[in-house]
C-alpha cells in the first residue's frame, strides 16, 4: 500500500462536499509531477485530504477506489484522474504549522513543494499526520 496527500481549496471542493458526494474523480490536475503521482496510485492506497488556501490543514482520510484514467474534463490526453472515496474525517484538522513542527517532516513534499497538489507520503509521514489529529 502507498500513501498520498491531495489538496483542494475548500471553497472549490471541500471535505464536506466530498463526504456528501461519497465518491469523486480527482480532476483539474495540470502539473506533470502531480499527474505522475496520480498515475502511480493503486486501488486501496490511503490518501490524506488537505484543505489548502487559507485553511492549510489535513482534514480527512480518503481511499483510492479506481486507478488513473483519462480526465473527462479535458480533451488533452496528457491528463488523468483517479476516483477517491472518503473514509473518515480526522479527529481534528492538522495544520501545516503542526505538520512542519513534527520530527522528520522537513522532507515531506508538502513542505518542500508547497504548490504540488498531489504528493506521495511515506507510511511514517502518513501516520504522523493521522496521529497529529
Amino acid at each position: 500500500m502507498q500513501y498520498w496527500l491531495v489538496k483542494s481549496e475548500p471553497e472549490v471542493y471541500s471535505w464536506e462536499q466530498f463526504v456528501k458526494d461519497k465518491r469523486t474523480f480527482w480532476d483539474g490536475v495540470r502539473n506533470y509531477q502531480a499527474r505522475n503521482n496520480m498515475q502511480a496510485m493503486e486501488k486501496g492506497d490511503q490518501v490524506i485530504f488537505y484543505h489548502s488556501s487559507d485553511v492549510k490543514a489535513a482534514v480527512g482520510i480518503a481511499e483510492v477506489v479506481k486507478t488513473a484514467y483519462p480526465d473527462p474534463t479535458t480533451d488533452e490526453p496528457a491528463w488523468v484522474v483517479v476516483d477517491l472515496k472518503p473514509v473518515r474525517p480526522l479527529k481534528k484538522p492538522v495544520t501545516l504549522a503542526e505538520i512542519k513542527a513534527m520530527p522528520d517532516m522537513n522532507n515531506v513534499a508538502l513542505v518542500r513543494q508547497a504548490r504540488l497538489s498531489v504528493l506521495p507520503l511515506t507510511q511514517q509521514e502518513y501516520e504522523m499526520i493521522v496521529k497529529g489529529a
